[in-house]
């Protein structure tokens, strides 16, 4: 139970990428007030946990009115983790933000949804829900994630003045490749069940 709890929320860490969401956040809290930076952070990863959290519950049920089967979805969870894979290892252009100004402070949009819990989060989610026996398990699993992935984004500030910018764009290629491995994985456990390959 302990070793799937920590595979869980080093799946989830891998692909919330605090790392890489950091200049996303310093960007967009730039014309907010510094004292309330860390309330709103704390705000919208919250509501970034209860959709999460809520969507562990009734991704069964969606996967059942929709009649998909394990190995799609399986399959479908690595491939899109392996897309998410290749843009943290190559980075498209225009990856990095623009200097542009955001005017107002974020709420739910585009913070908690979709930069948390955005469509990588929410199928890996779904995927898990179908394949764990452990609902529980994976309730504390994102719990946690999000709480580690907070304490990153609370601290995104001291991580850029630390790392600098190419220390965090390696930083982030690295756990995108470690997340590519991951996705090769389900995707061959997808293909042995769907195919019937011992």
């Amino acid at each position: 139970m302990n070793g799937e709890l920590i595979s869980s929320v080093f799946l989830l860490l891998l692909v919330l990428d605090p790392l890489g969401s950091m200049p996303f956040v310093l960007s967009l809290l730039r014309n907010v007030p510094k004292e309330r930076r860390p309330r709103v952070i704390l705000r919208e990863c919250a509501f970034a946990t209860l959709v999460l959290v809520a969507f562990l519950f009734v991704g069964d049920w969606l996967l059942a009115a929709m009649h998909l089967s394990d190995p799609a979805l399986e399959i479908a969870g690595g491939l899109i983790l392996f897309l998410i894979a290749l843009r943290m290892v190559f980075p498209p252009p225009g990856h990095e933000l623009t200097e542009q100004e955001i005017v107002g402070e974020p709420f739910i949009v585009p913070l908690a949804i979709p930069m948390i819990a955005g469509p990588s989060a929410l199928a890996t989610v779904l995927l898990a829900s179908r394949q764990s026996g452990h609902v529980l398990t994976w309730v504390g699993a994102i719990v946690l994630a999000c709480v580690i992935n907070t304490a990153f984004l609370m601290a995104s500030g001291w991580f850029a003045r630390l790392f600098g910018k190419s220390g965090m764009e390696a930083l982030e290629r690295l756990m995108g490749l470690i997340l590519t491995t991951m996705a090769v994985q389900m995707l061959i456990s997808g293909i042995r069940i769907a195919f019937n390959i011992n």
